[in-house]
């Protein structure tokens, strides 16, 4: 990273990263730069894939999906067909927010948030353990968030 950012380009990924709102203009003012440089710098850092998307992140609780948990996923299978079909699936869930693959006792974490308890149970009877390839679930539930979403250091 050092070699193709300098420590204007690395001011301009850290205030997007914490206001996303943030107008060109106001950027430019904040590094020191004309608006037209920053743009350019901007338009850089996203085909360079250096930023990836900017979005809103929404309160869960107030779309009621205040639940979250994370599910350890143990597949029946280790071959590059089986992981392959349950990320194919896993990929069609819309309350799945992530989906890792992990060295431990799970093959795949996954974070998913549902409106309450009856709506994981109703996800987990239905859709969870009917992925294919899945021999277990284990499910963690969150009691409270410390820290989510953390900008990155850098």
């Amino acid at each position: 990273m050092a070699e193709k950012l300098d420590r204007t380009d690395l001011k301009i990924l850290r205030l997007l990263q914490a206001d996303g709102r943030l107008g060109n203009a106001e950027i430019a003012k904040r590094v020191n730069t004309s608006p037209a440089t920053c743009h350019r710098r901007i338009q850089r850092l996203f085909s360079d894939g250096y930023i990836s998307s900017v979005r809103a992140q929404v309160s869960p609780q107030h779309v009621e999906m205040g639940t979250l948990a994370f599910v350890g996923v143990v597949l029946d299978r280790s071959t590059p067909e089986s992981f392959g079909d349950f990320e194919a699936a896993i990929r069609n869930m819309p309350t799945v927010l992530d989906c890792h693959i992990v060295a431990g006792d799970f093959d795949y974490f996954l974070k998913i948030r549902v409106r309450d308890m009856a709506d994981f149970n109703k996800l987990h009877a239905d859709k969870l353990i009917a992925l294919p390839g899945v021999r277990q679930t284990r499910t963690f539930f969150v009691m409270k968030e410390v820290v989510d979403n953390a900008p990155l250091a850098f």
